[in-house]
């Protein structure tokens, strides 16, 4: 035991406080805990703690307001690093999403390499094993220099770190719009699967047990990320490289081997990723929650740099490192396992019943603090800011449709429109990034609008997607965000699953901005309304503010990822149309609608339109009556209607399979609105001909109308009209982001 008792370090000044980031009502609240000034070390350790990123000071109060209960939910939100639902036979889900925005501004390929080690650690810390990753990307516009640079440098370090580490990326979406210029977003989300009786808890308790550090050295890399991701993108960011990580999947592949090998032994208390803020958050968090507190050696840790100071170690976010605090007296075999995988690991504490954190660097006390005091729902702040409606809405509301002049040639407007950035194939991207490792996805062969993963050595799957179209939010923080969620649930529901649990990354500007403050607040409504519609509890995730630059901030982007069941592969269903002669259905109203769309936006230079229809209710029916005909095998397809509207839904089904269609638009309707609209709640379904009398039967009191046939070959007709034939179209569609990227 130490002999030291006491700090006796020299105070810290409140100069050096706000210099971390900490206000000065915050630096007086740290000096009120502790009973005395802090030290250096202290202010550091609160200034990450407390930091936006790490606290969620600022959001926290409207967090609470999401639904956070259901039937298959086994631990509530922010409960552990992820969040666990059950999906029977045995077998749990892990899953969550997060952001790497601002690291992935300044270091492409480090920032998003080391979101997706991230988030696969919060993954198997709690003992399960990834499956899937998925991510959702938004950056300016393509033609830009800059945005090349990071669109090649992001979805480089996403590929990297993935195919190396050995998780199939199976899903995910990427937006340009030129809002995201400096500021791009890098969210990436993991998907676990885990049997019953074989999770781990982030926590530690009995005193006495030992704490240990395992995994790779600790370095200098990524001090401050935590503060770093609190604070504006600006152009003095770029100086900030010490605060982005560095990884190395190889590491932590064998970290994730040896962690699920060392749960097996049964002598494992607790265990927590050292993610943002790295020993000070793991110590805090797992101390807190168990109600007791540790003691660190600091001058134990394995380094990788020489002569680094105490609050350098205690704020390094080094990757691929775990904290495990280990049963007293099963040292050994916890020691065995990590030695046969060759990773560091060395114990560098212990718990003790005194609910502090006390650190030691050669016997010398440089830090002692109450566990409770640091972390989220303890002593952090809570704030409530100030909100105001964004004067914006004035243009949105001023909008007329009727100012849009009807276009004479629709095959042009449908051709240029499947070569726009947000709608056109991402394939140069996904082709980066190793699909089938695993061997456990469906997607290859029999596409849908969800990501299907077999969960081998059972007869189910998961249907896992990510989901968000922010010009929507834009528009309405309430219904967009609303609409963000009942896309990912239908994708799923399109799918032949049934939506069980939403993971979340809300990415925002500055919360000071009371607009931008205003936008966070409606759509963290809008989604819980939704959310609690359709049963899919929040399980925890991320949210991310200051997104933004001098330029002003980011769209608002409440990024879904959401995870459904399949009880049985049969139960798939794909999107792409499966015969010639099949019927074309469109499952909900046909609209003249193209508010908010691709079309508008991209293609009239409409920047301010209110949001699409949505209603709610309509929606949630819509994907009961799918489900419906998804069990009766009344329908041979599925795809929703999205960025594009209804020809590129049909477009997207016809490339896939080789088969055109015929299609016919409804007399008395703007054809423009009908083809390119956004409205949503609805699917175009494609069915068996012989069942033509069923599925009606099947689909009665929920709006349809028939649309056409799938074609006995490649052309596209609209209203008698050829408008030529697949493999042009498919052309145009596959190659126009590689060439405006690669240019």
């Amino acid at each position: 035991m130490p002999q030291n008792s006491s700090v006796t370090a020299a105070p810290a000044s409140l100069e050096q406080a706000l210099k971390l980031g900490l206000l000065e009502e915050e630096f007086e609240q740290i000096k009120s805990i502790l009973g005395r000034s802090p030290n250096f070390n202290e202010v550091a350790m609160y200034s990450v703690m407390w930091s936006e990123h790490c606290s969620y000071k600022n959001s926290i109060k409207w967090l609470k307001t999401l639904p956070r209960d259901g039937e298959r939910l086994l631990v509530k939100a922010g409960e552990e690093n992820a969040g666990l639902v059950d999906i029977g036979g045995g077998l749990g889900c892990v899953f969550k999403i997060e952001s790497h925005n601002h690291p992935s501004a300044i270091e492409p390929f480090q920032g998003a390499a080391t979101g997706v080690g991230g988030i696969h650690r919060d993954i198997f810390t709690m003992g399960a094993r990834p499956i899937a990753a998925l991510n959702s990307l938004r950056f300016g516009l393509p033609d830009n220099p800059k945005t090349k640079w990071l669109v090649k440098g992001i979805v480089k370090g996403i590929g990297h770190y993935g195919n190396c580490f050995g998780v199939p990326t199976l899903a995910g979406e990427v937006y340009f719009e030129d809002c995201y210029q400096t500021n791009p977003l890098v969210n990436a989300m993991s998907v676990g699967i885990v049997k019953a009786g074989e999770t781990v808890s982030a926590t530690s308790y009995g005193a006495g047990n030992p704490v240990f550090i395992v995994g790779a050295a600790t370095g200098k890399d990524g001090i401050g990320g935590a503060s770093f991701a609190s604070a504006d993108i600006t152009e003095d960011s770029a100086e900030q490289l010490p605060s982005v990580q560095v990884g190395d999947p190889f590491e932590e592949k064998k970290l994730l081997e040896a962690c699920l090998e060392v749960i097996q032994t049964g002598a494992i208390i607790g265990m927590q990723d050292m993610g943002a803020a790295g020993i000070t958050c793991s110590t805090s968090e797992m101390s807190a929650k168990g109600e007791h507190g540790m003691i660190i050696h600091l001058d134990r840790v394995p380094l990788r740099q020489q002569d680094m100071k105490p609050w350098e170690m205690l704020l390094s976010e080094s990757q691929e490192r775990m904290l495990v605090v280990v049963k007293k007296g099963q040292e050994g075999a916890v020691q065995a396992v990590f030695d046969k995988w060759d990773i560091h690991c060395v114990a560098i504490g212990e718990v003790t019943t005194e609910q502090r954190l006390k650190y030691y660097m050669q016997e010398e006390l440089v830090a002692d603090v109450p566990a409770q005091s640091l972390v989220l729902g303890g002593g952090a702040p809570v704030y409530e800011r100030a909100y105001s409606e964004p004067a914006y809405f004035k243009a949105i509301q001023a909008f007329n449709p009727a100012s849009i002049p009807i276009p004479g040639d629709l095959r042009a407007i449908a051709f240029h429109l499947a070569q726009l950035p947000n709608i056109a194939s991402k394939r140069w991207i996904y082709e980066q990034y190793d699909s089938m490792v695993m061997t456990g996805n469906t997607q290859t062969n029999a596409p849908s609008d969800a990501a299907v993963v077999r969960i081998h050595g059972s007869e189910k799957a998961l249907a896992v997607t990510t989901d968000c179209n922010a010009r929507y939010v834009f528009a309405d923080p309430f219904k967009g965000a609303m609409i963000a969620v009942a896309e990912a649930a239908r994708n799923i529901v399109c799918s032949g699953g049934t939506p069980v649990g939403v993971t979340n990354c809300l990415n925002f500007g500055n919360p000071y901005n009371p607009e931008a403050y205003y936008q966070f607040v409606h759509a963290v409504k809008g989604m819980g309304e939704a959310c609690r519609k359709f049963e899919t509890p929040v399980t925890g995730g991320n949210v991310s503010f200051y997104n933004q630059g001098p330029e002003g901030p980011v769209y608002p982007t409440p990024t879904i990822g959401m995870v459904g069941v399949l009880d049985s592969m049969e139960n798939k269903m794909t999107l792409s149309f499966q015969h010639p002669g099949d019927l074309i259905y469109l499952v909900g109203s046909a609209r003249e609608d193209f508010n908010c769309s691709e079309y508008l936006h991209q293609l009239c230079g409409v920047t301010h339109s209110p949001a699409p229809h949505f209603e709610l209710d309509e929606e949630h029916a819509l994907q009961k009556t799918l489900a419906h005909l998804i069990d009766r095998g009344s329908i041979r397809s599925a795809h929703d209607v999205s960025e594009g509207g209804l020809f590129c839904c049909m477009l997207e089904s016809a490339m896939s399979s080789g088969h055109g269609f015929n299609l016919h638009s409804p007399a008395g309707m703007r054809k423009d609105a009908f083809l390119f609209g956004e409205a949503q709640s609805r699917v175009v379904v494609s069915v068996n001909p012989d069942l033509k009398s069923l599925f009606e039967a099947e689909v009665a009191g929920t709006p349809y109308s028939l649309l056409g046939r799938v074609a006995s070959n490649a052309e596209i007709c609209v209203d008698g009209e050829s408008w030529g034939y697949l493999p042009e179209w498919k052309q145009a569609y596959e190659q126009a982001l590689e060439q405006a990227l690669t240019a």
